[in-house]
């Protein structure tokens, strides 16, 4: 197999409003030659989705974690929670030389903020 791309995809109960909050409050931008369910996380394709057969919140999710690489983690972060955004953890700097904040979106899925300066 030879992958030439990669697209991220959540499914939601609520694609409208899970799609506003990437958009709006995190700030991706949108992509509308890709339909208007997709955003770009850098290079990177984010397509939000509804299914029928979805219901509630995201359970203690399958290890999955939406990871968005920053300049300036603790300027992100501050805006973020000025909009509300509400940070379940955040590390000093790690073994690796990087720093994480954590926050929850608004269907339950962890997402990290991460900074990495060697």
């Amino acid at each position: 197999m030879v992958v030439n791309s990669f697209i991220f995809n959540v499914n939601s109960e609520n694609p409208e409003r899970l799609h506003k909050f990437y958009r709006d409050v995190i700030g991706l931008t949108p992509n509308p030659d890709m339909g208007e369910s997709a955003l770009m996380a850098g290079p990177t394709p984010f397509l939000i989705d509804g299914h029928s057969e979805l219901k509630g919140d995201a359970k203690e999710a399958p290890r999955m974690l939406l990871n968005f690489m920053v300049d300036d983690l603790a300027a992100e972060q501050k805006r973020l929670e000025a909009a509300g955004v509400k940070f379940i953890r955040t590390s000093g700097k790690e073994p690796w030389g990087g720093s994480i904040s954590t926050f929850i979106d608004p269907d339950g899925n962890y997402a990290q903020l991460i900074e990495y300066k060697p």
